[in-house]
């Protein structure tokens, strides 16, 4: 009688699977993960290959070809839900599989710039979340939110922290409206509420004048400069003739306002009316709430902008008019460079 021994080949090969299948088994092991949070993106499109390699770059899974394995045996290894995800580092495999296929874990990442005013901040909360726009409209008027920032205006204005946000899915215009403001208040420090008292401003108050600063600078040190040219002319009852607040009145952005626009019948129009408008014309950041805050100890009451970012400051109208002559001749120098540039491209 003959027997048959198994080859070395065969030998290697089922040890080979055994231990595989024993990795399998043991990386399928595990819940939701006990690591820190992260973000991995899932391409629209993406085959398993992909996204394994995400995952493991993220450090939510350490073997991306067991993964893989592991989406093979079970037959799931198809039809994976685009967008990002928030999963923790260290996930079990079914876990983070059944992530992928249903959708768990989705989350969307929304970036407000400083600057940006709720005309703006709407229409990209409706695209990014899928919510309606009435819906968001409706979130910013809330007045039990309004009553619990303290807003005298009818919106909330300025409050909606510029920052990155991350969105579960289904989250409503309410709650993310609810998430931005809270950041607000989470930015507020004590000490600022302190130092009103010795602005002489309300919080309100503070806010608008730094979000008017927030669409002035373009240079992040001239920030503390132009809050103490708006607080100088305060001060000695001045007209505050702030640009940026004749664009919120019109409702749109341009490039320069005209002489027209200065008509404009609006409360916003500080070219007609005294003081601070009524609230904020835009979300404010940090930088620019800490530059309302603590202005510049400088006597300037004017400035102008010039092509390159940068402000002109001066103390008196006679200077002040020379250097707006020199900005204009600097501002029709690159329109006539765009022109030429224009005539050459065609």
């Amino acid at each position: 009688m003959r027997f048959a021994f198994p080859s070395e080949r065969r030998l290697r090969g089922a040890f080979a699977g055994a231990a595989a299948a024993a990795c399998v088994a043991l990386a399928a092991c595990g819940g939701g993960g006990t690591g820190p949070a992260v973000r991995v993106t899932v391409p629209t499109h993406a085959t398993m290959r992909a996204a394994a390699d995400s995952l493991a770059k993220a450090g939510v899974i350490h073997w991306p070809r067991i993964f893989r394995v592991y989406a093979s045996l079970r037959h799931r290894d198809r039809a994976i839900k685009a967008g990002t995800y928030l999963l923790h580092r260290d996930a079990g495999y079914g876990f983070v599989l059944d992530a992928l296929r249903g959708g768990k874990g989705l989350v969307h990442v929304v970036t407000i710039p400083e600057g940006f005013a709720l005309y703006q901040i709407e229409p990209l909360l409706a695209a990014r979340l899928g919510v309606p726009l009435d819906s968001l409209d409706a979130a910013v008027r809330d007045t039990a939110l309004l009553h619990a920032l303290d807003i005298p205006t009818g919106t909330v204005e300025g409050y909606v922290f510029p920052d990155t946000y991350v969105f579960p899915e289904h989250t409503t215009a309410r709650t993310a409206i609810g998430m931005m403001t809270q950041q607000f208040e989470h930015v507020w420090q004590p000490a600022w509420t302190a130092r009103l008292d010795t602005l002489h401003l309300s919080r309100n108050d503070l806010v608008t004048l730094a979000s008017i600063v927030e669409k002035e600078a373009r240079l992040s040190q001239e920030r503390p400069v132009i809050a103490a040219v708006y607080l100088n002319r305060l001060r000695d009852g001045m007209l505050l003739q702030a640009d940026p607040t004749v664009q919120y009145a019109l409702g749109r952005h341009v490039t320069r306002v005209m002489f027209k626009d200065l008509e404009i019948d609006s409360p916003y129009n500080t070219y007609k009316h005294a003081g601070l408008p009524p609230g904020p014309i835009a979300s404010p950041g940090r930088a620019s709430l800490e530059a309302a805050l603590y202005p510049a100890n400088v006597p300037f009451k004017y400035f102008v902008a010039f092509p390159d970012g940068h402000h002109e400051f001066r103390t008196n109208l006679a200077g002040h008019e020379k250097a707006v002559a020199e900005a204009r001749r600097a501002w029709d120098s690159v329109a006539v460079v765009r022109r030429a540039d224009s005539v050459r491209a065609k």
